[in-house]
C-alpha cells in the first residue's frame, strides 16, 4: 500500500547521511538495511547495497527508478523452476534443437 500524501515518502535519515559522504557517479557502494526507503532524484548515480536477507545487492540508480522503493530491485526469493515430467520434457526437446542449430553453424 502507498503511503499517506500527507505523510509524504520515507527516506532514511541515516541512508541521506552516508550519501553525502560519497560523491555521485563514484563505484562506492553504500551498504543499507532500509528497503522501504523511497528512492529520491537526489540519489541518482550513487551505488546502493540492498540487503535482501542473505546478502547486499548491487543497485545503481538511474532516472527511471525514482519513485520506487530501494526493495524492489533487490529480490529476496530465488525462483527456481517448476517441475515435473512434463517440464523436464519441454526442456530437453529445447536443449537438442539448440545444440542442433549449433552444429549448423
Amino acid at each position: 500500500m502507498s503511503r499517506s500524501l500527507k505523510k509524504g515518502p520515507f527516506i532514511d535519515e541515516k541512508l541521506l547521511k552516508k550519501m553525502k559522504k560519497v560523491k555521485p557517479g563514484d563505484k562506492v557502494v553504500i551498504k543499507t538495511w532500509t528497503r522501504d526507503c523511497s528512492i529520491t532524484p537526489e540519489m541518482i548515480d550513487y551505488t546502493f547495497g540492498v540487503y535482501n536477507g542473505k546478502e547486499h545487492i548491487v543497485v545503481y540508480i538511474t532516472e527511471e527508478m525514482v519513485g520506487h522503493k530501494l526493495g524492489e530491485f533487490a529480490p529476496t526469493t530465488k525462483f527456481v523452476r517448476h517441475g515435473g515430467r512434463l517440464q523436464r520434457e519441454i526442456e530437453s526437446k529445447q536443449e537438442s534443437a539448440e545444440t542442433e542449430k549449433l552444429k549448423k553453424e
